[in-house]
C-alpha cells in the first residue's frame, strides 16, 4: 500500500521499462562482469563445422600411454649404456697392486691412493654418460616438448645403470678372492686386488648430471607454451556476438567533441 500522492521511484520506473510482455514482472538486468556464454548454449550459435565446447577427452590411460613408451625407451638406453659404463670403468680405474709376503698380502704401494682413484674415475664416467644422456633426450624429444617422462626416465635410468654398471664392474675386474689369488702366485707373488667403490655417493653422479643438464637445455632451448587467451575472450579467443554488438553501437554513437552551438543569445562576432 503507497501514499497518495507520492512521486514515482525512478530506478524502478527504469526497471519497469525493461518489463517482459508477459506480466511476469521487470527483466533482470544483465551482469556485466559474467563471462561470456559458451558456444551452443541458448541465444549463442555454435561455432563452424559443429564444434561446439571442444573435442572430446581421452581416457587416462590414453593420454599416459605416449609418455609411458617415452619414459620406458629412455630408461632402457640408460641401462644398456650402464654395460659400456661398467667396460670403461674397469679399464680405465686404477689397479691396487698386492703382493704376498709368507702368510700376509701386503699392499705393494702402501701410500698409493689407487681406491680413491677408483671412486673419481667412476663418478667422471657417470658425470659424462648423464650429459650425453640428457643431451640425446632433449634433441630427440624437443619436438614434442619433452615432459616428466624424460627426466624420470633419465633419473630412473641413470641410478639403475650406475648401480649395474658397479655390480657388473666388480664381476669383470679382479677377483674378490685374496686368499686364492694368494695361493695362485705364491710367496713374494703379486697381484691386483678386486675393484670396488669406497665412497657409494658416486652412484649419484649419472643421475644428477642429467637432471641438471637437461633443465639447462629446457630453460634455454626447450619448446615454448603459448599464453592462454584471456578470460573475456571466450573459449577459442574469438570475439562473442554481444561483443561484437557492443563494438558497433560505440562506433555508431555520435560524437560530441565537436564545438557545441551557443545558446546565450549572442551572435558569433565576425572578423573584418
Amino acid at each position: 500500500m503507497t501514499v497518495p500522492n507520492t512521486p514515482p521511484d525512478p530506478l524502478r520506473a527504469a526497471a519497469g521499462t525493461d518489463a517482459d510482455t508477459t506480466g511476469q514482472g521487470p527483466a533482470a538486468a544483465p551482469d556485466p562482469y559474467a563471462p561470456p556464454p559458451a558456444p551452443g548454449s541458448a541465444g549463442v550459435p555454435p561455432l563452424p563445422g559443429g564444434v561446439l565446447a571442444g573435442p572430446p577427452r581421452r581416457p587416462a590411460l590414453e593420454r599416459l600411454r605416449p609418455e609411458l613408451k617415452v619414459g620406458a625407451i629412455t630408461l632402457l638406453v640408460c641401462l644398456v649404456l650402464g654395460v659400456v659404463m661398467a667396460g670403461l670403468w674397469v679399464w680405465l680405474a686404477p689397479k691396487v697392486p698386492l703382493v704376498v709376503d709368507g702368510n700376509k698380502i701386503l699392499y705393494a704401494d702402501p701410500e698409493g691412493e689407487q681406491r680413491a682413484g677408483a671412486d673419481s674415475v667412476f663418478v667422471l664416467i657417470g658425470l659424462g654418460m648423464g650429459i650425453l644422456t640428457a643431451l640425446g633426450a632433449f634433441l630427440v624429444t624437443r619436438r614434442r616438448g619433452g615432459g616428466i617422462a624424460v627426466a624420470v626416465g633419465l633419473a630412473v635410468g641413470g641410478l639403475l645403470a650406475s648401480l649395474g654398471a658397479w655390480s657388473l664392474g666388480r664381476r669383470l675386474g679382479p677377483g674378490s678372492d685374496l686368499v686364492a689369488e694368494a695361493r695362485r702366485v705364491g710367496n713374494g707373488g703379486h697381484f691386483n686386488a678386486d675393484i670396488d667403490l669406497g665412497a657409494y655417493g658416486a652412484l649419484l653422479a649419472w643421475p644428477m648430471a642429467a637432471m641438471v643438464v637437461l633443465l639447462a637445455l629446457s630453460a634455454a632451448f626447450g619448446k615454448r607454451e603459448e599464453d592462454p587467451p584471456p578470460y573475456w575472450a571466450g573459449p577459442y579467443g574469438a570475439p562473442q556476438p554481444q561483443d561484437e554488438a557492443v563494438l558497433r553501437q560505440d562506433d555508431a554513437a555520435p560524437r560530441h567533441d565537436a564545438a557545441a552551438p551557443r545558446h546565450d543569445g549572442a551572435a558569433p562576432r565576425q572578423e573584418g
